[in-house]
This record gives structure tokens, sequence and C-alpha cells, in this order.
């Protein structure tokens, strides 16, 4: 009695997931490619008087608070008034003008705050205390 054998399905590859991403790459591919140069044609650009650079906003301003109370910008010792002067200079370029103040922790805390004192009468509003985690805490 010859027995019935069932007939051996083709294996079949979806495609479907494999185009998904294709299409995926072609989309993303095609948003982040630059498209023409917009300077190569030759237009005379109207000019302003008031027309500033576009630049990125400056680094913040790092104070150092020593033990002693001297304060130091850029390894030169300043005065709270000769801080206060650099401050406000720094504020009138850049109004958003960021300090990080950093005392030293064996020193006295007034010294600290004398010069976030300077920061409020610079009119410096974005300041902020430079700390750091004691060794093994997580």
């Amino acid at each position: 009695m010859p027995l019935k054998m069932a007939e051996l399905e083709e294996p079949q590859l979806n495609l479907t997931p494999m185009i998904d991403i294709v299409f995926n790459l072609i989309i993303f591919f095609v948003v982040s490619m630059q498209f023409s140069n917009e300077q190569q044609f030759d237009v005379q650009l109207p000019s302003s008087s008031s027309a500033q650079p576009l630049t990125s906003p400056p680094d913040e301003i790092i104070v150092n608070v020593l033990a002693d109370g001297r304060v130091a910008v850029k390894d030169e010792i300043l005065t709270l008034d000769q801080l206060r002067t650099m401050l406000s200079e720094a504020q009138a370029r850049y109004a958003d003008q960021a300090v990080l103040v950093r005392g030293d922790g064996r020193g006295v805390l007034q010294h600290t705050v004398n010069v976030f004192s300077v920061c409020r009468a610079a009119r410096i509003e974005n300041f902020s205390l430079a700390t750091q985690t004691p060794e093994g805490a997580p």
C-alpha cells in the first residue's frame, strides 16, 4: 500500500520588513542631505547699521575664590571692584553671560557669598556654584 507523502512547500522570503527599512533609510538620507549652496548666486545684500554677527554664546566665566579670600579669573588675581567691572562689561556684551563660582571648601563661606553679591550687582543672573561629589558616592 502506497503511503501518501505531503508535498513540501517552497520556503518564502517575506520582503516587507526589508522594504520598510530601505524606505526609512532613503527618507533619512534625503532629509539629512544638504541641497544646493545658496551663496552661489551673486546677490548684493542690503546693509544695516544695527546688524550684529551671528556668534555662539560665550563660554562661562570661571571665578575661583581662594581659601584666603582672594578672587582669581584666568590666573589673574582681582579685587571685588575689578571683578564687578569685568562682569558688568561681560554682561553688557552678552545679556545671558554665565558665571561659575569655584569656592575653596577650606575657606570661609563669606568670601564666596561676596562673589555672588558682585554677580548680582553686575546684573549677572546666570551664576552657579561648582561642587564635587565625595569619593565613593554613587
